[in-house]
């Protein structure tokens, strides 16, 4: 089984949330300094958890129990945007929607 074409479409647009979002989160990080090490890849980790806790949602709410072909496929649809979500981290205001 892999992700439906529904719920590939909605991790896009959580996706595209977060970065959107992505200066809340590094604010979130930065409260924790300096207890952590990087505020950026703190705040990367917080926007990858919050993604893989909303398909998980999701999927709960469809009743469905995604395997790990489903979990290996998030993932890579999320290392595909990670690029984007480090720049929106990194430079706020200026990230790239392509």
């Amino acid at each position: 089984m892999t992700i439906s074409e529904e719920n590939r479409d909605f991790i896009s647009s959580l996706i595209d949330y977060y970065i959107s979002e992505s200066a809340s989160y590094r604010q979130i990080a930065g409260d924790y300094s300096p207890e952590i090490e990087s505020v950026p890849d703190t705040a990367f980790g917080i926007i990858v958890g919050c993604i893989y806790a909303g398909f998980l949602q999701a999927c709960q709410n469809q009743q469905l129990t995604p395997g790990l072909e489903e979990m290996q496929e998030l993932g890579k649809m999320i290392k595909a945007k990670a690029p984007l979500i480090k720049k929106s981290i990194l430079d706020p205001g200026q990230e790239d929607k392509s």
